[in-house]
């Protein structure tokens, strides 16, 4: 299943510490030959300090206790300039340090900075000093004293590009220490500024959406509310539009939302849409098993994506996730999606059709007959689905389901309250651009 690995469309989007936890899932499930991820490892290793990682794998990819002599180097080079930024930054770590000192502080950024400068000689050089240890100290690996130092760092910033460079670097840490409440509320920062009207460009709009969209992935795939939030930012007209332009492989994860989403989105209907437009630039068995199911109605075609699909997302380093338990371990979120993959099928066969045997629908669902049946008699009691079970045949009858005008009225009206906001809205905005003109 290496044909469905998205690491090689992924990593040129991520932060190279965020794709280490790629090539670790990837070496776990032995995707590829191990020295392959070793050396890639490597490749990535050498434009961070974390030489005695380096040197480790170094020893394991080429069974030596020898390194090479520019490694050897290279750490004391880092070993220096580390102790150098370290002397830079002093000043102001030592004030951050001092509880009483930072009671001082206030929300005014200039008074703070006049204040540090007045009484503790602390200028916009010990401020610089700061923002380059916190850097190094990423590139050593020290994600908990980097995420601290650019939290302080960012009080202290006036100038806005270097202020969202370090909130890129506390979300790459927060996320690479798994802080997953920290990190989804740093991304809802980061996400406020790219949104910003006042942003460096377009381009760099879409592309730093790009780079969110997938930093994303690792905080949805693993915070309690996930699912349901990754579908609310995905889904957002332009990040939508930033994935069809940049980024179609994303869809994979946007399907696996919808799918395992136990409220199903008024927006899943559009969704089908755009996998259908997209299927020329991006498809892989969980796009292609929604697309046979709601697009072509090919149910044998959506039993044989099923299974591939389990391969995908046991594979997939977001979706794949283990969860230990007792002596054996389990991916849940591919029973999830199995299950409620099944109730796709179920639930648009039934619709298409009167009675159905019971027989047909287990193989369609990849269970047997006594599995088949168990799990649809659970289903039609818990479901709004009007339908019996006729034993002596053994076939499900569906009842007939009028839909009611009035209802459907009501259905159809339903978006034009967004839609009008949403109108009215760029009206305003249309105007108070130009009145700023």
């Amino acid at each position: 299943m290496a044909e469905y690995d998205l690491t090689p469309r992924m990593a040129p989007n991520l932060d190279r510490h965020l794709v280490f936890p790629l090539l670790e899932f990837l070496q776990e499930r032995q995707l590829y030959d191990d020295d392959h991820i070793l050396k890639a490892k490597i490749d990535l290793l050498n434009n961070t300090n974390m030489v005695d990682y380096a040197m480790d794998i170094h020893k394991s990819l080429y069974h030596t206790e020898d390194v090479p002599q520019d490694m050897v180097e290279r750490r004391v080079e880092v070993v220096a300039r580390l102790k150098s930024l370290e002397e830079g930054a002093a000043p102001l770590v030592a004030f951050l340090q001092n509880a009483a000192a930072v009671q001082e502080l206030r929300a005014d950024k200039q008074y703070n900075l006049q204040m540090l400068n007045d009484r503790y000689q602390i200028g916009p050089t010990q401020i610089e000093a700061l923002y380059q240890y916190a850097k190094f100290q990423f590139e050593c690996g020290n994600y908990s004293g980097a995420a601290d130092y650019l939290y302080q760092y960012r009080a202290l910033c006036t100038n806005s590009e270097r202020s969202l460079s370090a909130l890129w670097g506390k979300l790459a840490a927060e996320i690479l220490m798994q802080n997953w409440d920290i990190a989804l509320e740093e991304l809802n920062r980061l996400k406020e500024i790219i949104d910003s009207k006042n942003f460096s460009s377009p381009l760099n709009q879409v592309q730093s959406r790009i780079w969110l969209m997938h930093w994303s992935l690792f905080i949805f795939f693993n915070h309690d509310n996930g699912r349901t939030q990754i579908i609310d930012l995905f889904n957002q007209d332009k990040y939508l539009n930033a994935i069809q332009t940049s980024a179609p492989h994303l869809l994979r994860y946007l399907a696996t939302a919808f799918i395992v989403n136990k409220r199903r989105r008024p927006q899943f209907k559009d969704f089908i849409k755009v996998i259908q437009q997209e299927q020329h630039s991006y498809k892989d068995p969980i796009t292609e098993f929604l697309a046979c199911v709601y697009v072509n109605y090919d149910f044998d075609g959506a039993q044989k994506k099923m299974r591939e699909c389990e391969e995908v997302i046991l594979n997939d380093p977001f979706l794949g996730k283990r969860v230990e338990e007792s002596n054996f371990s389990t991916v849940p979120l591919r029973d999830e999606f199995l299950e409620n993959a099944r109730l796709f099928i179920f639930e648009t066969y039934c619709r298409i059709h009167q009675r159905i045997d019971m027989g047909v629908l287990a193989e369609k669902l990849n269970l047997n007959y006594e599995e088949a049946e168990r799990w649809i008699v659970n289903l039609i009691r818990s479901s709004k689905l009007d339908a019996k079970i006729d034993s002596e045949t053994g076939t499900v009858i569906m009842e007939p389901n009028h839909p009611n005008v009035y209802e459907q009225l009501i259905e159809h009206t339903k978006p034009i309250n967004g839609r009008t906001y949403k109108l009215v809205s760029q009206l305003v905005e249309h105007v108070q651009t130009q009145t700023a003109r």
